[in-house]
């Protein structure tokens, strides 16, 4: 089984670990990676170049970073993800799906197990409950370490945030902005104009810690700042629902959800 939305990797200086790239390949699943020109030829050491997209360096130079650093730092993921969500609209697709580069594997919860994905039926199920309903426009499968196997987990969890993985509606009226945090910005964003989100625990993806694999914005963000710039956009962003605190020995932020409760999912006339 195959997803029917195509599925988008983004990434930045991690063509040797490629984590994302090996775990779809390993599945047998269709993909396609964005990188910067510059690094094109170096990924193409490794993937078929068939596979690879140029970035289209007008995203970074066009995008919202949405604070005060202006071109002194990276525009960070947003643009590469935006520029995904622009080239599936180009090909006609109604939705698509946009990977981090270092997600090691996808497995199946069920019966206090997690097992190891080996197809893309996990994303075609994810797809297939989304489009029973009119307003979910972004979903995606929980972290491992989020959902430990010997609790009691929901199969789904509607209106949080959706990390690394995700799988987002064309049409709605939003883009990538910010330079990290942006998955809880944009998540935010959409509960915010009424619209649901789906976080799956039935499938998870093992996320590796943003800062354990070299590349990506590792060297440019978290080993200058931390995450206390990432926390304070984000709070500065949602000053009504984020705040900043001590979690994971460090200094992150939280978001309270509770206020979106109001957002119900709503069935497809045809699927009632």
């Amino acid at each position: 089984m195959k997803p029917q939305f195509p599925l988008y990797i983004v990434s930045k200086g991690r063509a040797d670990s490629r984590l994302t790239v090996k775990s779809l390949e390993s599945m047998g699943m269709p993909y396609r990676i964005i990188v910067e020109p510059q690094e094109v030829d170096t990924y193409a050491e490794v993937i078929d170049r068939d596979k690879i997209l140029p970035l289209d360096m007008s995203y970074k130079e066009n995008y919202e970073t949405a604070d005060k650093f202006g071109k002194t730092k990276g525009t960070g993921a947003g643009a590469a993800r935006n520029f995904a969500w622009e080239h599936s609209m180009t090909e006609g697709h109604k939705w698509h799906w946009v990977m981090d580069d270092n997600i090691n594997g996808f497995y199946r919860l069920n019966h206090n197990l997690k097992v190891p994905v080996g197809s893309g039926g996990c994303f075609a199920a994810m797809e297939e409950f989304c489009l029973r309903y009119s307003n979910v426009a972004m979903a995606g499968p929980n972290y491992h370490m989020f959902a430990p196997r010997k609790t009691i987990q929901k199969p789904f969890v509607v209106n949080t945030r959706i990390y690394s993985c995700n799988l987002i509606r064309n049409d709605i009226p939003f883009r990538w902005r910010g330079r990290l945090n942006e998955d809880t910005d944009l998540a935010l964003r959409i509960l915010k104009a009424g619209w649901c989100t789906v976080l799956f625990n039935a499938f998870l993806q093992y996320k590796v810690t943003t800062q354990i694999v070299k590349g990506g914005n590792t060297a440019e963000f978290y080993e200058e700042d931390g995450t206390y710039l990432k926390s304070k956009w984000l709070v500065d962003m949602h000053p009504d629902v984020a705040r900043i605190t001590w979690r994971f020995k460090r200094i992150h932020h939280h978001v309270d959800y509770t206020q979106f409760k109001k957002n119900k999912l709503i069935r497809n006339s045809e699927d009632k």
